[in-house]
């Protein structure tokens, strides 16, 4: 049974309150260690540590209390001059807030904290007695939540089935005559869902699949994409909370409020329509009523996304104590400087972004920039900077991971790669410098001869660049040798609309992501060339592959592609070839987690009430293998190919 049973409400209210001002109280520490005179910021870490300690009492945790009381008085010692800030002392103070956090852990799975390490007691008691003359046990640097490695490929194949299924029958069973059994599938229930089984939908007949997706009971929200199955386990720990500012309600509930106004106008010109009345007027008035529908749905909509919308500062703010704690660890001299915090991005992608940027703070700091030592001969400042920024553009938000070191050299990364076994001399030898830097994202890559607790072991970047495109987004590298580097993360506003393409197959539409579109091209098939064995196509004297849809989709051509949409990824620029399109839409994602067949990212219902399947572009291309092209007969039909 809980240690705090009926108390439930006010335990949740402390700690998102608590962890709030822990996290402020981290910032203002490292601000102090380069502005120790400033009695601002000691009044305000002293006012935030009173304030845990007095909810902490509320709640009876006697442990929680001892620290924060201990950690309390050096602060008052501070500010009262008694005691002068030192790295030394700041190890000390920095490894009590840490402490303070792992007892807020302990606070939320229901159990009072246990007592803090004898160690760090001591280390409080000797600070306060002015005996402190060396420094406590340095705090580890801050390691990044745990994340998911990508797994082998052995394992890969266990989850998600290499080989192709029939998609005929597939899409036939999905879209068909069963649609309206998939739509009530990917409609979410109030009830709590039960663990994903993993479906191997090359071993699964139509029927099968769809009775599997009748079964589940979907917990999907809009634009939750499907959930890799090491991360399904840790969704439970996640703050599924949010706080919206009461402004951004009222918009919405002044919208809900028209809209029912103009519903009930409908009724009634609805009502009028039956009993016969079908003047010019009366119609006039119909259209208005439905296009000021249209208006108040279109701007209920954006209110609601905006709900979700929260701002990146809340994200940013626990780096510069991870930055701090690594560079004193290396023995390097770094501040990070925070710029942008005001950009709002949607809270479920301020989850998922945690890890990469911590995985670029720690290589910033610990690849990136030198010594103090490197820098003063370089004729650089001892004090190194990295930047952490986030702006809107558009419907993207940009967030730049970007630091003042040594940067890093193409040639020397693709000798890496080569020496490593990871590229060959073929790909070294064609690869440019945007091509070269983007090497540190592939498995098993590592500047470092020797791994550290650090870095080292190749898994980090490859792990950031996995999540980045977990949320359709992209990574690209900008470096130049001796001035720094910088990290350029693109990420679409929120996953809840994704603008999409719709495109053909014969009759079939199919959606694929807007942001990857660059221009649409006629396709014709006698200037296709066949270079190396792959279809290609020239556009403004560049040669792109082509790949036809039905490739990638394993069906059989009925007619020659008539028209060509020219994508690019993070890492390839083609041509898919397609029958026709219909336009662009933003769609509602709803995900087919546990039901998901390879290569599809969701499904989507057009304004007709058709359910189109969204591809993942990314997953079908990784099935073309290392030749990435297809000949020139599989853009045919089997008797011209053939012929």
């Amino acid at each position: 049974m809980s240690d705090f049973a009926g108390m439930e409400d006010l335990l949740q209210d402390f700690l998102v309150e608590a962890t709030d001002l822990l996290s402020g109280v981290d910032n203002k520490l490292v601000d102090l260690e380069k502005n120790p005179q400033d009695l601002g910021l000691l009044n305000d870490i002293f006012r935030g540590f009173h304030t845990i300690k007095g909810g902490a009492g509320f709640l009876n945790a006697a442990e929680l209390v001892t620290l924060c009381h201990l950690t309390e008085n050096l602060f008052d010692k501070l500010r009262n001059g008694e005691m002068t800030v030192t790295g030394e002392l700041m190890d000390v103070i920095m490894a009590a807030t840490a402490t303070v956090r792992d007892m807020f852990g302990q606070l939320e799975g229901g159990v009072q904290p246990s007592p803090a390490e004898p160690g760090l007691i001591a280390s409080l008691k000797a600070a306060l007695a002015g005996e402190l003359v060396a420094p406590a046990a340095a705090p580890a640097p801050a390691a990044a939540a745990p994340v998911a490695v990508p797994a082998t490929p052995a394992a890969t194949t266990a989850a998600v089935p290499a080989a192709s299924p029939d998609w005929n029958q597939l899409f036939g069973a999905v879209t068909g005559a069963a649609a309206s059994a998939v739509a009530a599938a990917v409609q979410p229930e109030p009830t709590s869902a039960p663990a994903a089984a993993t479906l191997d939908v090359t071993q699964q007949t139509p029927e099968q699949i769809i009775q599997h997706a009748i079964g589940r009971r979907a917990t999907d929200k809009p634009g939750a994409m499907s959930v890799p199955a090491g991360r399904r386990a840790d969704e439970k720990s996640r703050d599924n909370t949010i706080r919206v500012d009461t402004t951004r309600l009222d918009q919405v509930l002044n919208l809900s409020g028209e809209i029912g106004l103009t519903k009930n106008r409908l009724n009634a010109l609805r009502s009028d329509i039956l009993n016969g009345r079908t003047d010019t007027d009366t119609l006039h008035s119909l259209d208005q009523s439905v296009s000021q529908l249209d208006l108040l749905v279109s701007d209920l909509q954006n209110a609601v996304m905006k709900t979700r919308m929260q701002p990146i500062g809340r994200l940013f703010q626990k780096y510069p104590r991870i930055a701090r704690d690594l560079a004193r660890n290396l023995g390097k001299d770094v501040e990070l400087l925070l710029v942008g915090e005001e950009t709002e991005i949607d809270k479920t992608m301020i989850e998922d972004l945690s890890d990469p940027i911590i995985h670029l703070i720690r290589n910033a700091v610990d690849h990136g920039v030198e010594s103090p030592e490197e820098r003063r001969a370089a004729g650089k400042p001892e004090k190194s900077q990295v930047r952490l920024e986030a702006r809107q553009e558009g419907d993207h938000i940009v967030l730049l991971v970007a630091d003042d070191g040594k940067g890093m050299n193409a040639e020397r990364l693709r000798a890496k790669a080569l020496q490593k076994g990871l590229i060959s001399d073929e790909e070294a030898n064609t690869m440019d410098e945007r091509q070269s830097l983007a090497l540190v994202f592939l498995p098993g890559f590592s500047t470092k001869d020797v791994a550290s607790d650090v870095s080292g072991r190749g898994v980090g970047m490859d792990v950031v660049k996995t999540n980045i495109q977990k949320l359709n987004g992209s990574i690209d590298i900008k470096s130049e040798p001796g001035k720094g580097t910088t990290f350029v993360i693109s990420l679409p506003l929120t996953l809840a609309i994704l603008p999409v393409l719709l495109v053909q197959l014969g009759a079939q539409p199919f959606a694929v992501p807007l942001s990857m579109v660059r221009e649409i091209l006629p396709i014709d098939v006698d200037q296709v060339q066949e270079v190396g064995g792959r279809a290609t196509m020239v556009v403004r004297g560049e040669v792109m592959p082509i790949f036809p849809i039905a490739h990638l989709l394993g069906w059989t051509p009925e007619k020659v592609p008539e028209y060509g949409v020219l994508m690019q990824t993070s890492d390839q620029t083609f041509i898919l070839a397609i029958d026709g399109f219909m336009g662009r839409e933003d769609a509602v994602i709803k995900s087919l987690e546990g039901f998901r067949p390879k290569g599809v990212a969701g499904v989507t219902t057009l304004s007709n009430g058709q359910i189109v399947l969204i591809l993942d572009m990314k997953e079908l291309l990784a099935d073309l293998g290392e030749h990435r092209g297809v000949p020139r007969s599989a853009l045919l039909p089997a008797e011209q190919a053939a012929a």
